[in-house]
C-alpha cells in the first residue's frame, strides 16, 4: 500500500473512531478493523486498540467515556481552531475559514457538526482533498500534539486514535514545536468581553 493510501485510510478510519460513539459505529466496527489489518503497524497497532475498546466496552459506558473526555475537558478539544484562536472572537473567523476551504473543494459543510471538529476535518482529508485536508492538519500540529497529551495523561484510548493520525504526518517543525511548547504553558487564547457566563462543553447535549 503507498503512504498515500495508507494516510488516507488512516484518516478515514480514525474519523469514525473518534467520533462519538452509537450503535451505527458499532455496526462498523468489523469492517473497520479489517481496514486497519491492511495499514503499517504505525497506524494499524493504534487504531486496533481502539477497535478493540469499542468492541468490548458496553455503548453506554462507552458513550459516558466519550462525554467526559472530550466534551467536559478542554484540554481534550477536538475542534481544531480552539487551539489557535481559544475561547476569543477570532474562533468564528476560523470557522468561516474551514467552511471557505471545503467550498472550495465542492463540497458543503457539515450541518450537525462544526468543521473544525477533527473527525470532520480527517473525514475531509481522506474522501474529498487529502493535500487541502492534510494542510489543515498540519497547520494545527500543535494542537494536535497536545490533544494527543492530554488524552495520555487522562489514561484514555483515544489518545491511540490521535496518535495514529500524528504518524501521518511529517515531523514537526521547530516553529509547531515551540507552538506546542506555549500552548502547554499557557493554554489556548482566552477573551471574555461580552461572556455572560462560562461556556457550555463544545459538543452540547448528547
Amino acid at each position: 500500500m503507498s503512504f498515500d493510501r495508507a494516510r488516507a485510510l488512516t484518516h478515514r478510519i480514525a474519523a469514525f473512531l473518534l467520533a462519538y460513539p452509537d450503535e451505527e459505529l458499532l455496526g462498523r466496527l468489523p469492517l473497520l478493523r479489517t481496514g486497519c489489518a491492511a495499514l503499517p503497524a504505525p497506524q494499524r497497532d493504534p487504531l486496533l486498540e481502539l477497535v478493540h475498546h469499542l468492541e468490548t466496552v458496553p455503548l453506554l459506558a462507552a458513550q459516558q467515556h466519550y462525554v467526559e473526555t472530550f466534551d467536559l475537558r478542554r484540554r481534550c478539544c477536538q475542534y481544531l481552531s480552539y487551539w489557535t484562536t481559544g475561547d476569543t472572537r477570532n474562533r468564528g473567523r476560523a470557522i468561516v475559514d474551514f467552511k471557505r476551504i471545503y467550498r472550495s473543494a465542492g463540497v458543503l459543510p457539515p450541518e450537525d457538526e462544526l468543521p473544525d471538529h477533527l473527525t470532520v476535518v480527517l473525514e475531509f482529508a481522506a474522501t474529498t482533498d487529502q493535500e487541502r485536508g492534510t494542510a489543515l492538519l498540519l497547520d494545527h500540529h500543535a494542537g494536535l500534539t497536545l490533544l494527543a497529551e492530554a488524552l495520555r495523561d487522562q489514561g484514555s484510548v483515544y489518545a491511540r486514535g490521535v496518535e495514529a493520525v500524528l504518524t501521518t504526518l511529517p515531523a514537526p517543525t521547530p516553529e509547531a514545536l515551540r507552538a506546542a511548547k506555549r500552548l502547554a504553558a499557557t493554554g489556548p487564547p482566552q477573551e471574555f468581553v461580552g461572556m455572560t457566563g462560562p461556556l457550555r462543553p463544545f459538543g452540547g447535549p448528547r
